[in-house]
C-alpha cells in the first residue's frame, strides 16, 4: 500500500506564496501517477497539479501560470509550488497517488478531479487573506 503525508498548508498573505510537500511511502509503481486536489467548502474538489513518471504534467485551469508541480522519486516525495496567491486559492490541499500506467490514464483521473485515484493523504488547509 501507499501511505501519503502533506505539510506546508497555513495561512498566506494575498499576493504571496506557498510550497507544499507530500512523502509518499509505498512501491515505485504505484507512485507514477501523482497529483495535487483542492476543496473549498461547499465546492466539488478540482485538479490543481498532475505528473506522469516524473516528467508530463498537467495544471488546472484556475492555475495554469502560477502553480508548478515535480516529484522526486528517489526521495519518494512529491511538491506543489503556487504563487500569486488569491483568495479563492482557499481549501484543503490533498496529495493523491495512482497506479495508472499510462500517461493518458493518468490525466483522464487527474481531470474528473481525482475520483479514480488510489491513495490519498489527509488534506493540509491553505488560507489565503
Amino acid at each position: 500500500d501507499v501511505q501519503l503525508v502533506e505539510s506546508g498548508g497555513g495561512s498566506v498573505e494575498v499576493g504571496g506564496s506557498l510550497n507544499l510537500s507530500c512523502s509518499a511511502s509505498g512501491y515505485e509503481y504505484s507512485t507514477n501517477c501523482m497529483a495535487w486536489f483542492r476543496q473549498a467548502p461547499g465546492k466539488e474538489r478540482e485538479g490543481v497539479a498532475g505528473i506522469y513518471n516524473g516528467r508530463d504534467k498537467y495544471y488546472g485551469d484556475s492555475v495554469k501560470g502560477r502553480a508548478t508541480i515535480s516529484q522526486d522519486k528517489v526521495k519518494n516525495m512529491l511538491y506543489l509550488q503556487l504563487t500569486g496567491l488569491r483568495p479563492e486559492d482557499t481549501a484543503i490541499y490533498y496529495c493523491a497517488a495512482d497506479s495508472a500506467f499510462t500517461g493518458g490514464l493518468c490525466y483522464g483521473r487527474f481531470t474528473r478531479s481525482g475520483g479514480d485515484f488510489d491513495h490519498w493523504g489527509q488534506g493540509t488547509q491553505v488560507t489565503v487573506s
